[in-house]
């Protein structure tokens, strides 16, 4: 079987089978509007958005002159080998036969869980998701809280305290006065990170922090829900120059208002989140334990001890449902 030719280059964007690819090039970078050759790539049959950004791929020239060749699309021939993958369930899959994973990166090296203390508010609940989905995909995490100008309410303190306490770094900063940019400018030089939050908790607002030019569009809040609108329509990878010796990218992603864990078995739950998993396998029944309402259950026992904090072991009974019963209401 013939294997897939073509220059290597980085997927920057991408929306219905038009992509924006960095081709690797010595003397600057070359950006090139791409399609997928055929229409299908092979070995990405699972996941219902062929690329993603931060995906390397191989793209093969238009022939001909070189004035036609420079207006054509180019086309995308393969994708090479993904480092790791950071996905969700496409809620659109749901009792459907599409393909239920929705990539929003592909070889990144960090995940930003970005929230806010208030407008909108703080839901530390799908932070639990975002931070379960990135080490089962074994990728660094981080918590980064915008808007740290506003107050903020002693239970999130307390919840976000209790995220430093499991072991993951947290960002206070704010994309509006400046504060704590420079810290969170050093943190990521050098590595390509993802941002994943909400509607409203202002993740374009920190790229243009970051980048002024980025120049990424910022929405009003709506203030009738108190949920921010979706002013980032699709995922694009951010070039942040000067950053760290080596090259810094950051993806903007679409604010998302479920995010449903991708790739877990509910018996496998408990290995990803920090403060469960050296309890694993411990209780009294063993693996067979639901720890919900078994006696000798280490997880239970621990809850009552504040080693595991109740409302995060509140997301772990919800999650756990979710994937027993496949995300389904």
């Amino acid at each position: 079987m013939r294997k897939p030719s073509g220059r290597s280059g980085l997927v920057i964007r991408g929306s219905r089978n038009i992509f924006t690819v960095r081709l690797d090039n010595g003397g600057g970078p070359v950006y090139r509007e791409c399609r997928i050759k055929g229409k299908v790539l092979k070995g990405v049959e699972l996941y219902y958005n062929p690329l993603a950004p931060g995906d390397r791929v191989l793209v093969e020239m238009e022939k001909g002159p070189a004035s036609a060749r420079a207006s054509a699309p180019a086309l995308i021939t393969g994708v090479l080998e993904r480092r790791s993958i950071f996905a969700r369930k496409n809620q659109k899959a749901l009792g459907t036969n599409r393909a239920a994973a929705q990539i929003l990166a592909a070889n990144a090296d960090l995940v930003l869980a970005v929230t806010s203390p208030g407008s909108p508010p703080f839901r530390p609940r799908f932070l639990d998701r975002v931070l379960i989905q990135a080490d089962a995909a074994g990728i660094a995490a981080a918590i980064v809280c915008n808007k740290c100008d506003l107050p903020a309410g002693l239970d999130v303190e307390e919840r976000l305290e209790d995220f430093r306490r499991i072991g993951y770094p947290v960002l206070s900063v704010s994309a509006k006065t400046g504060s704590g940019m420079a810290e969170l400018l050093e943190f990521i030089g050098g590595r390509y990170s993802v941002l994943v939050g909400q509607s409203g908790v202002g993740k374009s607002s920190l790229v243009n922090a970051l980048l002024p030019a980025a120049a990424a569009r910022v929405g009003n809040l709506n203030e009738k829900y108190d949920r921010g609108n979706h002013t980032t329509t699709l995922a694009e990878i951010i070039e942040i120059p000067g950053a760290g010796p080596a090259e810094t990218l950051i993806i903007d992603t679409p604010g998302i208002r479920r995010f449903l864990p991708w790739g877990l078995e509910a018996g496998e739950l408990i290995l990803h989140m920090r403060e469960f998993a050296p309890l694993a396998g411990r209780c009294s029944y063993g693996l067979s334990c639901t720890h919900r309402s078994e006696p000798g259950c280490k997880i239970l026992e621990a809850v009552t001890a504040g080693i595991i904090h109740e409302d995060r072991y509140d997301s772990f009974l919800r999650i756990s449902e979710e994937l027993l019963t496949g995300g389904k209401d």
